[in-house]
């Protein structure tokens, strides 16, 4: 199985971004924490972690509504 992060802008459509594959959903998870900021200040809102061609989870770039 291969993990793979998909990404997404504002209006929710697919950006380009870092074509990094993983072998665990650890190692996805790891990666993102390290990138997430850098990826953010490139315009990407969101992720979605892919685990081949299913999407496992969304989850969002944007700092919390206040």
């Amino acid at each position: 199985m291969a993990w793979s992060w998909r990404y997404e802008g504002a209006n929710g459509d697919a950006v380009d971004g870092p074509a990094e594959s993983f072998t665990s959903q650890a190692d996805a998870e790891s990666w993102i924490g390290q990138t997430w900021r850098e990826l953010a200040a490139s315009g990407v809102t969101s992720v979605a972690l892919v685990e081949d061609d299913r999407v496992d989870y969304r989850m969002s770039l944007e700092p919390p509504a206040e």
